[in-house]
């Protein structure tokens, strides 16, 4: 299969386009590098050493015998977009090109409309060029869990039966996100579903948790094929800052009582579901939502199973709690369901604890890095608006 990823130079991208390599499909990739711009303006880099794209690409071509064709430019220019996709003939597309921080986006106004005019127009574009091209191509969107919030009942898989009033319905299930960020996706999951019924499209809404590990596979990657990994307050997940924190012996940061309920998943495992969905289209006109998750766990539960496991490694950390820079519920029902991609072969590659200490052992030979930026493990934006400890 031929599979388009746009934001290839990313966390998940360049995993993901190794990972479907490996399997035989033919990979293209869309990147202008916004990922490493936003992280250096947060004063950070990735943990582990990345390399340049060029590097990459030959990387790429020795460890696959296969090119990876790759565009350099902004997923909002319209033209550019329809014409790789008419030359290239994608027969799949991963959507993955968006800034994915609630933090960045609830820095001030300038970075909250830049967050949804970027995310939102993104994904409007390749709507509308898959409609003008290929219409027959699976779009697999990256949403995330955070689109339905808290709320005090289950979570149902994106669509739910509802009775009201003597009447009988089965409509997505309401969204209450919790910053800027995670409204962009709400908006790009309605516009999504919206092209679906208007253009007979086919999609996949990934909702998915958060993903953190250091590996896409069991072996450690090869030169210039690792993919990155950030700690700062913006684009660092709660157990990738967590290990980095615990690798040079800084306490670990939990905000506020740390009762919040969140769903997890290892990189392997999100290019395991990612994969599912790639090669189990849906059918033409159908808008399909999968919940890409495999535990639900409180933050400050996760602390402490980081803590085990880097005392396991002979390294000694201890658990702190900050003021919560964020405005959110820190004890609350949280019950979100998660059947079709188990339907569809998924099946946990492994355990935390031993993800947690894979981390802990490849982020060992970084302590200098992290060590270097450690100041930016500490959170000072805020959700209302003030950027201060």
């Amino acid at each position: 299969m031929k599979i388009l990823i746009a934001g290839v130079d990313g966390y998940l991208g360049w995993a993901l386009a190794q990972h479907l390599a490996a399997r035989g499909h033919d990979v293209g990739g869309i990147d202008n590098f916004f990922r490493r711009r936003w992280v250096a303006e947060m004063g950070s880099c990735s943990a582990l050493p990345i390399a340049s794209m060029p590097e990459r690409i030959s990387a790429f071509a020795r460890t696959f015998d296969k090119q990876l064709s790759f565009w350099n430019l902004d997923l909002r220019s319209f033209d550019d977009v329809r014409e790789i996709l008419k030359s290239w003939s994608p027969q799949a597309i991963v959507h993955l090109g968006e800034c994915p921080s609630a933090p960045y986006s609830m820095i001030d106004a300038e970075h909250a409309i830049f967050t949804q005019t970027n995310n939102v127009a993104s994904t409007l574009t390749l709507l509308f060029a898959m409609r003008d091209v290929c219409p027959e191509a699976h779009l697999v969107k990256l949403g995330t869990m955070g689109e339905y919030g808290t709320p005090n009942v289950p979570i149902a898989e994106g669509f739910f039966e509802i009775e009201y009033r003597g009447r009988t319905d089965r409509m997505p299930f309401p969204k209450n996100a919790g910053s800027w960020y995670h409204w962009s996706k709400v908006h790009d999951s309605n516009n999504v579903m919206f092209a679906c019924g208007l253009w007979k499209l086919r999609a996949t809404d990934v909702m998915q948790g958060v993903v953190f590990g250091t590996r896409a596979a069991d072996a450690a990657p090869k030169e210039h094929m690792s993919t990155r990994l950030d700690f700062d307050q913006a684009f660092g997940t709660a157990i990738n800052r967590f290990c980095c924190q615990a690798v040079i012996g800084h306490p670990l940061t939990v905000y506020g009582g740390g009762g919040q309920r969140r769903t997890f998943l290892p990189l392997r495992d999100s290019m395991q579901c990612l994969t599912i969905a790639l090669e189990n289209p849906p059918e033409p006109g159908e808008y399909r939502v999968f919940n890409q998750f495999e535990s639900v766990h409180d933050l400050l539960s996760l602390a402490h199973m980081v803590r085990a496991a880097a005392r396991e490694l002979g390294i000694s950390v201890e658990i702190i709690s900050l003021d919560n820079p964020r405005v959110e519920r820190e004890n609350h029902y949280y019950q979100p369901e998660r059947r079709r991609l188990t339907d569809l072969g998924y099946r946990p590659s492994c355990d935390l604890r031993t993800e947690l200490k894979t981390a802990l052992v490849d982020l060992t030979p970084c302590r200098a890095t992290i060590e270097k930026y450690k100041q930016v493990l500490l959170p000072d934006i805020r959700w209302d608006g003030v950027r201060s400890f």
